[in-house]
């Protein structure tokens, strides 16, 4: 089930809240509630929790604990039932200077059933159930290499799914005995020229007219990556979509984590270069065809209604009505939505034209 905007917003609007909180202690309440689970036992367990609490030898760190667990009890009191897809709930003291008081509660229905249920004390939110649910349709191709072996999967979120692995029958470094240094060497690089063909086109099959694929990154330890990826084996295509080259230390399954882990700086400019292109495509038009392009909240809903909407840019600084109204009508006419954040110098321009753009389908004259 795909999230709608309004619910990705207000999902990744509380996820970057809650993960800005740190405790100083394992003092930060994660509560999830399964579909159909009866609140009452929820409540039960956190009353027994509190009793436990009150053995912890620090005086702050127990205060905080009760306190926090007294918060969500009073908070999950006010529901008359659990909400249709569960409920994720947290609750700590999130003051800024020690020895301070500011416990706050925060609570979601998640747009997605939740299967689990979870009790944790911990110095962070526990977030990555509702991380999951931002359903990442986008995929990154990882292709992981050296002379002898290759990996190939996809990443969709956190998420690494193995697609192939193949090994290369390069020989070692030690030659058998009576063979010229300079046709064994020939014929390691033979080897190693198959090798590469091979991992080219396992890469096309899995990666060529791929959609969603967002781009690839490839690693390794060595010179390898670089002989493959501009040694000619590769499609122009397949090429274009390479976004990073990492040195790694392993091959294999542990290679591609060390990949993903290597790669996060990588990753999260994607997202916001995703932003700048098409900030950057609004702000061309306005300058050269102010024609194909509108701003503002009350012009871009007129247009929307009037279908002449090709896509839809909101700031992430728009309050959650607004988001919902502006969604609305644009799956009425089939417009695109992109919600854009405030963490660019673009994102900030937005903000500062009315929180609300679009690109149009065609100009508009008057």
């Amino acid at each position: 089930m795909a999230l709608t905007t309004k619910q990705k917003f207000e999902l990744k609007k509380l996820l970057k809240e809650l993960s800005q909180y740190k405790g100083r202690h394992t003092e930060l309440v994660s509560v999830y509630i399964p579909q159909g689970y009866d609140m009452n036992k929820i409540i039960n367990h956190l009353s027994q929790e509190q009793g436990t609490a009150s053995n912890i030898k620090s005086t702050s760190t127990r205060k905080n604990v009760t306190d926090a667990l007294e918060r969500m009890i009073q908070h999950l009191r006010l529901f008359k039932r659990t909400p249709e897809n569960g409920l994720a709930t947290f609750s700590g003291n999130v003051a800024e200077r020690e020895g301070q008081s500011d416990v706050k509660v925060w609570s979601i229905e998640p747009p997605v059933p939740l299967k689990i249920r979870l009790y944790r004390c911990d110095k962070a939110f526990v977030l990555d159930p509702l991380d999951e649910m931002m359903e990442h349709k986008e995929v990154y191709g990882l292709i992981v290499m050296d002379r002898r072996d290759a990996n190939i999967a996809f990443l969709k979120g956190k998420s690494i799914i193995p697609l192939v692995k193949t090994h290369s029958e390069v020989p070692g470094k030690f030659k058998a005995g009576g063979q010229s240094a300079q046709r064994f060497a020939r014929q390691r690089e033979g080897a190693a020229r198959d090798h590469y063909k091979k991992v080219a086109e396992h890469v096309k099959e899995q990666f060529l007219g791929q959609k969603n694929l967002k781009g690839i990154i490839v690693g390794g330890p060595g010179p390898t990556k670089y002989d493959f990826v501009e040694g000619g084996f590769i499609t122009t295509e397949v090429k274009n979509k390479i976004i990073a080259i990492k040195d790694l230390g392993y091959t294999g399954e542990f290679g591609l984590q060390e990949l993903v882990d290597k790669s996060q700086d990588v990753l999260a400019n994607e997202e916001i270069a995703f932003e700048k292109k098409i900030m950057n495509q609004f702000f061309e038009l306005l300058s050269k065809t102010p024609t194909k392009v509108s701003y503002g909240e009350k012009e871009v809903m007129g247009n929307l209604k009037n279908g002449v909407v090709e896509t839809v840019l909101l700031s992430e600084a728009l309050d959650e009505k607004t988001v919902e109204e502006f969604e609305k009508e644009a799956e009425k006419v089939g417009t695109k939505v992109a919600m854009i954040s405030i963490e660019t110098r673009e994102g900030v321009q937005l903000k500062d034209i009315g929180k609300v753009a679009a690109i149009l389908r065609y100009e508009v004259h008057g």
